[in-house]
């Protein structure tokens, strides 16, 4: 019965709300809320607050996630491992991802996945390098998809070398060009990405000594697209960004060998479970075809 209480608690802060969590368990709001009061009764003191602005924990609750998400971890190992003694292939895998990713990768990867191991459900938390980096640590994923290098902490596996490219309108006067040079481009109007990619971006300018003109800062991938199409100002992004762009914007390499490698990272990939596993010894088998 506590377990069915830890994944209660887990489901409510990872979804953020006492309804959604009774909708994704099957259970009602007051079965989700007799969990959560009985397991703060049990331990003596509150695990969650509740405001107009949803649940947050307590730091008492903070200090208690890690725990009660490593033994549901643990737990769902055993299962699995149960079931591979069987002859089954079962499980759940929790999966952090970033949205280049999520659409350029994972559909076609889930997909045959499944069609081979159709008791293995796949669980996606999408978000930015920071979040995917909290997810890892907290337990709220078994690995996930990052931009290496990352946090020493965490094992990690190189995936692909993901090239960085410039893009600039057709009314650019280098649009016409085979290859960018930095020096052309050190006073252009700069977009520069205000996601994660940043850090590999600021981090190639300060390699070629340059300090952009930079007019605007802009989270949303499709909102540089968007704003170099109308001729706002040139950008650099990696290549798996760049699909499905207007006929209006050029892609044009950059001088150099530049791109952001992509890897998976987990806290420890001995330790993962076994479905996730099969899943990473998957996808590598997949990105080598």
């Amino acid at each position: 019965m506590t377990l069915a209480k830890y994944e209660v608690f887990s489901t409510v802060v990872e979804l953020g709300g006492l309804l959604k969590a009774a909708e994704a368990l099957g259970l009602t709001q007051s079965a989700v809320s007799h969990a959560i009061a009985s397991l703060e009764s049990e331990f003596g003191f509150s695990l969650l607050t509740r405001g107009r602005s949803g649940i947050k924990l307590t730091s008492n609750g903070e200090r208690l996630l890690l725990y009660i998400r490593e033994i549901l971890r643990k737990n769902e190992q055993l299962v699995q491992e149960i079931a591979n003694i069987n002859g089954l292939d079962v499980g759940t895998i929790r999966i952090g991802t970033f949205p280049s990713v999520s659409i350029q990768w994972l559909p076609e990867i889930m997909k045959k996945f499944n069609q081979n191991y159709p008791h293995i459900d796949i669980k996606l938390f999408e978000g930015d390098y920071d979040e995917i980096n909290q997810w890892i640590s907290n337990g709220a994923v078994d690995f996930g998809f990052l931009s290496l290098p990352t946090s020493k902490a965490f094992e990690v596996i190189p995936l692909k070398k993901d090239r960085m490219l410039c893009i600039l309108s057709d009314k650019h006067p280098l649009h016409q060009q085979d290859m960018i040079y930095f020096d052309q481009i050190k006073n252009e109007p700069f977009i520069m990405p205000k996601s994660s990619i940043d850090n590999v971006v600021r981090r190639i300018l300060k390699d070629r000594n340059i300090t952009p003109e930079i007019k605007y800062e802009v989270a949303e991938d499709q909102a540089i697209i968007a704003m170099v199409q109308n001729d706002l100002g040139i950008s650099i992004l990696p290549k798996m960004i760049l699909f499905r762009i207007p006929n209006n914007v050029c892609v044009i390499p950059l001088e150099g060998d530049y791109y952001r490698s992509i890897g998976i990272a987990a806290t420890s990939l001995k330790n993962i479970s076994p479905a996730s596993k099969k899943f990473i010894n998957y996808l590598k088998s997949w990105l080598t075809v």
